[in-house]
């Protein structure tokens, strides 16, 4: 089984990748949260330090891309090229209220006739092999299978589904019946993503589903950062924690946005220890560093640590 780090915005960013890499070993593709190009057809100064050459890391990493306009799409499948990646995967599935009113995202799947133009014109011209990250409807799941057949019309790399519908966002249970069709008729690799929080889950996957070889994990592994290895240790959680607050506080040149970013980290990483409510609630309020840094190291330090994180999210 392949376990890919799946993109999430405000967590997964380059620091992150560079420091998860770095401390715990298996995972074999992170997916970087996406970049959405513009008409402007230029990267920001934030947007270059997020796709770095993919030559100067030494962990296989994906650029996502986010749009509908072609043209602007295929400028920046240009620039992933020029910066030595060798794929690039197409964000279909983003619930997010914002993405998807412009049509993006999830939002692409509600004009399947558009969404199959989108896709004619991005393979007909793109430089790099291209995969899918997507959903499977918007309000329902009725075009599932409509969807489905556009998808096999092209030559997709590798097809990622979330086997939810944009409304249900991250709520409730997968449709793995749903999943199923994707797996049982598609000519490409389909990959799993949702709802995958422990090593015993993505097990689940592959036997019910055996032509399944890669499973891609979010915020289980926020969650649980060395699930892929075996458990999360205590020394190791602290000495990654630590160098990852240490390098935000130099790349954002504030200690206050430093935990910001680590705030959204402990969200799902507070699930990992017992009896942690006071000092959870202590930390979610705090906002001077060094004092955020001492509830930290004393939540790793003295608290009883689950197996498996509780899923509180």
């Amino acid at each position: 089984m392949r376990y890919y780090y799946a993109p999430m915005e405000g967590i997964t960013d380059a620091t992150f990748r560079r420091l998860h890499a770095k401390y715990f070993p298996g995972v074999d593709r992170y997916f970087m949260p996406f970049l959405s190009p513009t008409i402007h057809r230029t990267l920001t100064h934030r947007e270059a330090r997020e796709l770095p050459r993919a030559d100067s890391v030494d962990f296989v990493a994906v650029p996502q891309l986010l749009g509908k306009n072609v043209e602007d799409m295929l400028w920046a499948i240009g620039v992933c090229a020029d910066q030595g990646y060798d794929e690039v995967n197409i964000n279909l599935g983003c619930p997010s209220g914002t993405v998807v009113s412009k049509g993006k995202g999830s939002g692409m799947l509600s004009d399947i006739f558009a969404l199959d133009a989108f896709l004619d014109a991005i393979y007909a011209k793109a430089v790099l092999p291209v995969s899918l990250k997507t959903r499977i409807g918007v309000n329902d799941s009725e075009n599932w299978e409509k969807i489905l057949e556009i998808y096999r019309d092209y030559p997709v790399k590798e097809l990622t589904v979330h086997p939810r519908i944009r409304k249900a966002f991250y709520k409730g249970d997968c449709d793995m019946a749903a999943f199923a069709r994707a797996v049982e008729g598609s000519p490409f690799p389909v990959c799993y993503n949702g709802n995958v929080t422990s090593i015993a889950d993505a097990e689940s996957i592959a036997a019910q589903f055996p032509a399944v070889e890669s499973v891609m994990i979010g915020r289980g592994l926020v969650a649980d950062p060395g699930m892929l290895a075996g458990g999360t240790d205590r020394d190791t959680l602290k000495a990654f924690l630590n160098e990852l607050s240490d390098t935000y506080c130099r790349v954002f040149e504030s200690k206050r946005n430093a935990i910001y970013r680590m705030k959204d980290n402990w969200h799902y990483l507070i699930g990992l220890f017992e009896g942690s409510e006071k000092l959870w609630k202590e930390m979610r309020k705090s906002t001077d560093y060094d004092r955020f840094m001492a509830i930290a190291n004393e939540i790793i330090e003295t608290l009883p640590m689950r197996d498996h994180p509780e899923i509180i999210w």
